[in-house]
């Protein structure tokens, strides 16, 4: 049997080749600090919504903190069986110390900010201060 060289097959093995020694290299999002988890953030008239998303992080391990109208989020995620490292065939999670820090606008009442973490996800609920909150005016009629 005679082999037909295919240039199409040739690309696709350097595109594989191309994408598995990408993915074989640390994420961008990983600084110094190890990884960056995704934040969802939302408002309403009442207050700003942060939803980080931190699975298998020990909530033990997760620090908040407001300096200067900049909220930061801190921890770390560990891996389960570090002692058996050689043993995995694919290691896609991240792991290791995570930090986020978010400007916080003026309207916020950051001494009533509240944190809940469930399910693997942090949800922060950063209240806005009442003077900012849209209020109804009624209007009177005059005679």
């Amino acid at each position: 049997m005679r082999y037909q060289w295919n240039p199409w097959e040739e690309l696709q093995r350097e595109m594989n080749t191309l994408f598995e020694s990408h993915a074989r290299r640390q994420p961008e999002e990983q600084t110094e600090w190890g990884w960056r988890p995704a934040v969802d953030i939302f408002e309403d008239s009442e207050y700003y919504l942060l939803v980080a998303e931190i699975p298998g992080v020990d909530p033990a391990k997760v620090d908040l903190s407001v300096e200067d109208n900049r909220l930061t989020i801190n921890g770390t995620r560990e891996m389960e069986f570090d002692d058996r490292k050689e043993s995995y065939h694919r290691l896609e999670r991240q792991y290791g110390a995570f930090a986020r820090t978010f400007s916080l606008p003026a309207s916020v009442s950051a001494d009533r900010i509240d944190a809940v973490y469930r399910h693997g996800l942090l949800r922060v609920v950063i209240p806005k201060r009442p003077e900012v909150q849209p209020k109804q005016i009624n209007v009177k009629v005059s005679e």
